[in-house]
């Protein structure tokens, strides 16, 4: 039995799926605002949940087309229920397996590849997925030097990869992206790790 997909299917059903969205809502919406989306793009979202960042990015005049995949077919389900533009598509399926020919201008992944039963295949995939000169964007909360957050793979009892920060970065030159990394902090949070830690994102441009 796959853990991982029990667990966001559950998620899907108990209110959680809209808790990570308030959970993750703000660093990634200070995130996406330092994107220069100047001309038309295509992007892709992967591990979607609910579809929130879909939603929140098809807005985007320039956007033409939005996607995003996820292995729980719960959470697939309430993103298509939660469709609102023209330009969303959903699609039940993980990053290693998807079979698809087109490419896109962008990638996103937030708190979702340290879930892939392997991170270097999951690098590999996305890396052909981009377009030349595209950028893959990936946020992780769950990472070495942010102690109060590497507990959760316990908490969860799920399969989650920890690593450094340059552990990290390193699995993204080894995919062959030009690669930096970012931290956006909520320094009104209640919340220790998220204002002296906060997300880590990891850039890498192909």
């Amino acid at each position: 039995m796959d853990l991982v997909r029990k667990t966001f299917d559950e998620w899907a059903q108990n209110g959680k799926a809209e808790l990570m969205e308030q959970e993750h809502g703000k660093n990634v919406s200070k995130f996406l605002e330092k994107i220069s989306f100047k001309k038309q793009f295509s992007f892709l979202d992967v591990g979607c949940g609910n579809g929130w960042v879909i939603r929140k990015v098809s807005t985007n005049p320039k956007c033409r087309k939005a996607v995003g995949i996820d292995k729980s077919k719960r959470m697939i389900i309430q993103a298509k229920k939660n469709k609102k533009n023209s330009n969303e598509e959903y699609i039940h399926t993980t990053i290693e397996s998807w079979k698809y020919s087109g490419k896109f201008d962008f990638i996103f992944a937030m708190e979702s590849i340290y879930y892939a039963d392997s991170i270097e295949v999951a690098l590999k995939q996305i890396y052909k997925l981009l377009k030349h000169g595209g950028q893959f964007f990936c946020g992780i909360d769950f990472y070495l030097e942010n102690k109060a957050t590497t507990k959760w793979s316990k908490l969860m009892k799920v399969q989650m990869h920890l690593h450094s920060k340059r552990q990290w970065k390193q699995f993204f030159v080894d995919a062959g992206f030009e690669t930096k990394t970012k931290h956006i902090k909520d320094l009104k949070s209640k919340k220790k790790w998220k204002r002296e830690f906060g997300t880590l994102f990891i850039i890498g441009k192909k």
